[in-house]
């Protein structure tokens, strides 16, 4: 009976520790950590973090040490990446081609997240006319990006483009996921591996700012302006003139090096010869360059190519600087727009046509930020999307989340005489509401 007793109790006192290890498993793991996936990620070094990568868009330029020149993200109100990271946040700012198409840009913006050499592709190369490689990175700006750390935890970004650099960075995670089948069949064994696919989940989260998503009226205004005055090919013109404006004003500094390695033209130089071959190579690409991914039917050729990606978040933020005009028919520039900007405001918020790929431009596309239309702003044309909800609400992958349209110009959202504790508070709550969906 002793025996028997002994047993009962030893039984009683297993089940007592079992089910003790049942409730902290239940009640006091959540309570301490929030979650079970809290609880592994806090016994193996902590949860990871994503790095923040800036990407900029037309005539930008990334970091750089010169401090004559100011910040492209955080302008006039200080440089945006340094309080990040005093924030405690990993960022990244690359520099891609100022000028060229979002190909090309994609594959420079991968081959400086992975320290390797830029490759634009075997088929694409050949196809446009230029070389199959660029600049070599000799250090990451993600190290093991795509790995894993603590406990099996995949090493993913969070991409925030501004204006081109929303094309740029939806190109970036699209490649990523699914590959490209033509540059797998030009280059075998050596195809770069952002063509080869798989890598959908080294991409949190997409969010653009101001990204002219479905091209912007304002190449198609040029294009009028360029027929009244008896030129053909304004998109010609435009690169020489752009070319010739870096050659007499940049001189040697930041804004010099167009970073066109792929045609032969890196940093432009006062040499007229130059100039004229570097015009040359560019207009020899046909299409592949940035005003034509601008226009509205290069803008909806690119998204024939491209879209979303189940399991990376996408979030859209579109500005209006314009309001209905008094006397003038349209939309009218508010007093606070940025003068350069005001011009293109104004002949935005009245323009109507057709291109001649057939995209009708009507009303709709008047309201503007005075480079891009609201409506183009929000999310590709054909795509899943949503108004952004409240930050405690639950979101899906693969939707486009459009936010309330902000008050203000292109450059109000990277902080281009804007005011310095909204920018940085704009930038917080984005980061936060990305930081809780993990």
């Amino acid at each position: 009976m002793a025996k028997n007793k002994t047993i009962r109790i030893l039984l009683i006192s297993l089940v007592t520790v079992l089910i003790a290890a049942i409730l902290v498993a239940v009640i006091a793991i959540p309570m301490r950590y929030g979650s079970y996936k809290n609880f592994w990620y806090d016994m193996h070094g902590g949860q990871v973090q994503y790095p923040v990568v800036l990407v900029h868009g037309l005539g930008g330029w990334g970091e750089r040490s010169d401090e004559e020149i100011a910040d492209y993200w955080g302008a006039t109100t200080g440089s945006l990446p340094q309080y990040l990271r005093e924030q405690g946040h990993t960022v990244c700012v690359p520099s891609v081609g100022p000028y060229s198409s979002t190909w090309d840009r994609t594959c420079e913006l991968y081959a400086q997240l992975t320290g390797t050499t830029v490759d634009y592709g075997e088929a694409h190369a050949k196809a446009h006319g230029h070389a199959r490689y660029g600049r070599t990175y000799e250090t990451p700006l993600v190290p093991n990006w795509g790995g894993k750390e603590n406990g099996g935890q995949r090493i993913k970004i969070n991409l925030i483009g501004h204006s081109f650099g929303g094309a740029t960075v939806r190109m970036l995670a699209f490649l990523l996921a699914n590959g490209d089948d033509a540059e797998k069949a030009a280059s075998g064994s050596e195809t770069s591996g952002l063509f080869t696919g798989g890598k959908a989940d080294w991409v949190f989260s997409v969010t653009t700012l101001c990204a002219p998503h479905n091209g912007s009226q304002l190449t198609c205004i040029v294009d009028d302006l360029g027929s009244l005055a008896g030129v053909d090919n304004t998109t010609d013109l435009a690169v020489e003139l752009l070319f010739r404006a870096v050659k007499e004003y940049g001189g040697n500094g930041a804004f010099s090096d167009l970073m066109l390695d792929q045609f032969g033209v890196g940093t432009v130089s006062q040499s007229e010869d130059d100039v004229s071959e570097a015009i040359k190579s560019v207009e020899s690409a046909g299409n592949d360059h940035a005003f034509y991914d601008l226009s509205p039917d290069g803008a909806a050729e690119l998204n024939s190519r491209i879209g979303v990606v189940d399991g990376v978040y996408y979030f859209s933020f579109a500005y209006s600087t314009t309001k209905e005009g008094t006397f003038l028919r349209g939309m009218v520039p508010e007093t606070n727009t940025l003068p350069v900007l005001y011009p293109f405001a104004l002949a935005m918020g009245s323009y109507t046509g057709t291109t001649s790929g057939g995209i009708v431009i009507d009303e709709s596309w008047q309201d503007n930020d005075g480079l891009v239309s609201v409506v183009s702003a929000q999310f590709p044309t054909g795509e899943a999307h949503a108004e952004l909800p409240p930050e405690d609400a639950q979101l899906k992958t693969g939707v486009w989340y459009v936010a309330p349209t902000g008050s203000g110009d292109h450059g109000t959202v990277i902080g281009l005489n804007a005011n310095t504790a909204s920018t940085h508070r704009f930038y917080d709550d984005l980061l936060a509401r990305l930081q809780a969906l993990r």
